[in-house]
């Protein structure tokens, strides 16, 4: 099985700290020190930083650098003065055994200069929901391409429904799980509008979802034709958008192995199952296999999120 690259937005240790309680002015640490009740902040001038993570047997680790070993803490609660509750990841980078940074992964709208009551620290669902953010999804409505054709809503597919792939023909999906997520932050969905690339309706993903294109000229320089995408690679917010506000259900289609297959018309990854992803699968989904299409990912260094979907439209067809 392949290393997988994944991408988070992260705010540093530094930025969130203790505005009141037992650790006032202390900044974000372990689960061990942390006090429920204490009310954090995050700094008005804190900005997200984006990690690119391997993922491997041994867990994941910066993919550049030294490639320090980041490990997942914990799970917090924070509930907002609304009322409202937002949940967040504690990740831990490791060198020589010893924690150097710490980073707060946000699962839901956490800004600046707004507080924020501790109310709940979870060590053992840390890595499941890591494993839900961290993958790709498509939302409630879209269809899929049937083995016979025929269009469905993903919402209504079931294991052993044969779809159609664009490399081994019919396949019978294994497992098929949802997720019911806020639609704000990072994870609320990108939508790529009706005839962007050339898709019979709206197509709604999880930001990081990747979608496979073949360039019949290679217009964006990535020295091959055919490319995996991530949807928020392609936000214009023209032809395609971010779609805030409110809640989004998100469905995972599990194959025995990862396949391309068809929404809305277009190529896109199936659910990817590997050593990170896995903790949200139930114990008999195998791990995939690397497959040659997963050396097609397109680094976000050649995108211009401006001009990308009109390019690769042009790509796929010129």
């Amino acid at each position: 099985m392949a290393n997988t690259l994944i991408t988070i937005e992260v705010f540093r240790a530094e930025d969130v700290c203790v505005i009141d309680g037992v650790l006032t002015g202390e900044m974000l640490g372990f689960a061990d020190a942390l006090v429920l009740d204490d009310i954090y902040a995050l700094a008005a001038t804190s900005a997200p930083l984006s990690l690119d993570l391997v993922t491997g047997q041994t867990g994941l680790r910066r993919k550049t650098g030294a490639r320090n070993a980041v490990h997942l803490d914990c799970c917090l609660t924070l509930m907002a003065a609304d009322g409202t509750t937002h949940d967040a990841l504690v990740l831990v980078e490791e060198s020589a055994g010893l924690a150097i940074a710490i980073y707060l992964m946000a699962l839901g709208d956490i800004v600046p200069d707004q507080s924020y009551r501790l109310v709940g620290v979870a060590r053992e669902t840390a890595t499941r929901r890591f494993a839900d953010a961290a993958a790709g999804s498509f939302a409630r409505g879209t269809r899929i391409t049937m083995a016979d054709g025929q269009m469905r809503g993903v919402e209504t597919l079931v294991p052993g429904d044969l779809v159609l792939t664009r490399d081994a023909g019919k396949q019978p999906l294994r497992h098929v799980t949802q997720a019911t997520m806020r639609a704000t932050g990072r994870f609320a969905p990108v939508v790529i509008t009706q005839g962007t690339l050339h898709n019979d309706a709206d197509l709604v993903l999880r930001p990081d979802h990747r979608i496979f294109v073949y360039q019949r000229s290679d217009l964006l320089g990535a020295g091959h034709a055919e490319v995996l995408i991530r949807a928020r690679q392609l936000v214009d917010d023209v032809t395609v958008l971010r779609r805030r506000g409110g809640y989004v259900d998100y469905f995972q289609l599990v194959f025995d192995d990862h396949h391309i297959i068809y929404a809305e018309g277009i190529a896109a990854e199936s659910h990817l199952v590997d050593a990170t992803t896995r903790h949200a699968m139930p114990a008999d989904v195998p791990l995939h296999r690397h497959r040659p299409h997963l050396e097609y990912q397109v680094r976000d260094s050649l995108i211009d999120p401006a001009t990308a979907a009109a390019l690769l439209r042009r790509a796929s067809t010129s």
